[in-house]
């Protein structure tokens, strides 16, 4: 029972209990009151009537007149004249006492007796009769009811009152509970929100000051954890000169890309390399060419700011070289990319520097799922040197005569759109299983494939890179969710389906999808949305479109995570299902140590707010054997299952 219930009925209680007290003591102080009010007015009318009757008693007539007269003006039960010497009643007058506007259970709970009184009428000094009179009480208790009532219609207004001020107070009182509440299921929620305003009361201050440093004290852990990640990262990851990616992590990513998956698709390698490094040291000293590293670095980190590039790497491999990874990169859009970067290379052209050498020399290549990744890079040294032989062009771009790449130029536009109108997708499902026991099934990952004009399934990885292109992401993401919510009507098990984040960006995009969402909540425990940590949005704009999404009851996770790890600490205010580790750092994770670092220091930070973490395609049974090790709570990839239709 709510407080409010309880206040609600301690009031009512008061008032009875307040009632019944004030209504027997008012009762039992004014029944002697009234009695002997009652015995005055009947002693007073009997002494007045019997002074009266002592001129008269001698005359019959003139004794009924006074006495019908004294009945007639007050409130009298019985009136009558008795001799003295034979007790024969010479004049009566009475009636039936009727007490009218009293309920008789009323007149019985007070139980007001009449009262009488009597005088003696005298001839001379001869005692001749007696005056008898009995006072009627159906004026004090009609009074008396009248009092009760009022009493009573007093009490019930105060009662009102009490309870309408009391249930205002108590809310007012009360609402730091509701924000403790709050503060409570957010932190169940992996969320940590303080309270900035103190309650009055002493009692509660305490309680919300205690919560306020429990949520600080968490916040801290996961922040040192976090950093301590991060710091991990960094060391492992990261340039410390430019800030960009190190080799190391563009080897994982390629290698990534390289592998045949459903999410694959061929793209472009970009190496830019400046020239005579060591000479413009020698020449112009260290900080000045640290500082054309540094711009060359800001240069490639621009060109992964916008949301669309947000898959793409850059980074540096060693001294004056850089490399920059655009998957889903056509041939065309390549040449044009190189362009840009050799003309703003340009302008970052030192004065003390040779005039006729260009700042650096670019090469591109094409890459395709299952070619090894030495056949990539040998191409790249190559296109290199042709930049190099060729000063006028400063970027050569090596012909792609894959035929995967070929057929890429063919005109994709017009299956997709067949493809998407009539519904034409195909969904396949990769299992994601308990990491401590891999027979117990967490959920299926959903994956789709397109049907292209002559009925083959085409894999995600090489149509998607068109999707994007074409600006049909929203489009394909419906069509997806759609195609699940359906799948999920028939068969009742926990999926995760992955959406765009150009798609969740788009305020009129986004409610489309909550509106559907909305449609079908009953289907809300079976389905878990991802978004892809390369595409979140600035923090405010992520936490407003992901507790939007919370808000139809489908829970949320972030998959691919690991590349921005500095932004875990605002992933604790979006109340995530888990969080998939990005497969680059899953990767020969048994034979490198300090990949195993890394992921212990995640660990560690997500524990701490009990927030899952899921491995992503871990192909080997040492790996494997790792991950169970640091405790993760979930793992997918071939090794489990690879994705197939059901």
């Amino acid at each position: 029972m709510s407080l409010r219930k309880q206040l609600f009925l301690a009031i009512c209680l008061f008032l009875l209990v307040a009632f019944s007290g004030s209504f027997f003591v008012s009762l039992e102080s004014s029944r002697e009151q009234t009695l002997g009010q009652l015995r005055s007015h009947a002693q007073d009318a009997a002494t007045a009537l019997g002074l009266s009757l002592t001129a008269q008693i001698d005359d019959p007539a003139m004794i009924e007149l006074m006495v019908s007269s004294i009945y007639d003006s007050g409130y009298f039960s019985s009136i009558r004249v008795v001799s003295i010497v034979d007790e024969q009643v010479l004049v009566e007058r009475s009636a039936p006492a009727k007490i009218k506007g009293v309920p008789r259970w009323f007149v019985r709970l007070v139980n007001l007796s009449p009262e009488g009184g009597d005088a003696l009428i005298m001839r001379g000094w001869d005692q001749v009769a007696r005056v008898e009179v009995m006072s009627n009480p159906q004026f004090a208790l009609a009074k008396l009811w009248d009092s009760t009532v009022g009493s009573l219609i007093w009490l019930l207004i105060c009662g009102l009152l009490s309870a309408v001020f009391g249930g205002w107070l108590l809310r007012r009182q009360l609402r730091p509970l509701d924000k403790m509440v709050k503060q409570a299921e957010a932190i169940s929620k992996r969320e940590f929100l303080s309270l900035p305003k103190l309650p009055r009361t002493p009692e509660l201050k305490r309680v919300v000051l205690a919560m306020n440093q429990m949520v600080e004290k968490l916040k801290t852990l996961f922040a040192e954890e976090a950093s301590r990640s991060e710091k991990l990262r960094a060391e492992s990851y990261q340039d410390s000169l430019t800030g960009l990616a190190n080799r190391r992590l563009l080897d994982e990513q390629l290698a990534d890309h390289l592998l045949v998956s459903e999410q694959s698709s061929t793209g472009h390698l970009l190496m830019l390399r400046i020239n005579d490094l060591v000479g413009l040291n020698q020449r112009l000293g260290g900080q000045r060419t640290d500082a054309l590293i540094s711009a060359v670095g800001e240069l490639l980190k621009r060109l992964t700011q916008p949301p669309e590039r947000r898959t793409w790497l850059a980074a540096r491999n060693r001294g004056g070289e850089f490399s920059l990874l655009t998957p889903g990169l056509d041939s065309v859009d390549a040449a044009r990319l190189a362009s840009e970067i050799s003309a703003t290379l340009e302008n970052l052209r030192l004065t003390d520097a040779s005039d006729c050498m260009p700042v650096a020399h670019l090469g591109i290549v094409a890459y395709h799922p299952g070619e090894p990744a030495s056949d990539v890079l040998l191409r790249l040294d190559q296109a290199l040197t042709q930049a190099r032989q060729h000063p006028e062009r400063p970027w050569v771009c090596l012909a792609d005569t894959d035929t995967a790449t070929n057929h890429t130029q063919h005109d994709w536009r017009s299956w997709i759109d067949d493809a998407l109108t009539h519904g034409k997708l195909r969904l396949y499902f990769q299992p994601v299983v308990q990491c401590a026991d891999t027979s117990q099934v967490l959920h299926h990952k959903v994956l789709a494939r397109l049907l292209d004009p002559s009925g083959e399934a085409i894999a995600a990885g090489h149509f998607l890179p068109w999707i994007e292109r074409l600006g049909w992401s929203a489009r394909f993401d419906l069509a997806m969710l759609e195609a699940t919510l359906d799948y999920l009507v028939l068969n009742r098990w926990p999926l995760a389906l992955s959406l765009s984040g150009n798609t969740l960006r788009d305020p009129a995009q986004r409610r489309e999808i909550i509106d559907l969402l909305d449609s079908l909540p009953d289907l809300a425990p079976l389905l878990t949305l991802e978004i892809d940590e390369r595409q979140l949005p600035p923090p405010d704009e992520l936490q407003r479109m992901t507790h939007s999404l919370l808000d139809t009851g489908y829970r949320l996770g972030l998959q691919h995570f690991g590349g921005s790890f500095s932004q875990i600490g605002n992933l604790t205010q979006l109340g995530l299902a888990y969080l998939k580790i990005d497969g680059a750092y899953i990767r020969s994770i048994d034979v490198q140590p300090d990949k195993r670092l890394f992921i212990d220091a995640i660990f560690r930070a997500t524990n701490s707010i009990d927030l899952p973490l899921i491995a992503e395609m871990v192909e080997t049974q040492g790996e494997l054997e790792v991950i169970r090790e640091l405790g993760l709570f979930g793992v997918m990839g071939r090794l489990i299952g690879p994705p197939e239709p059901m």
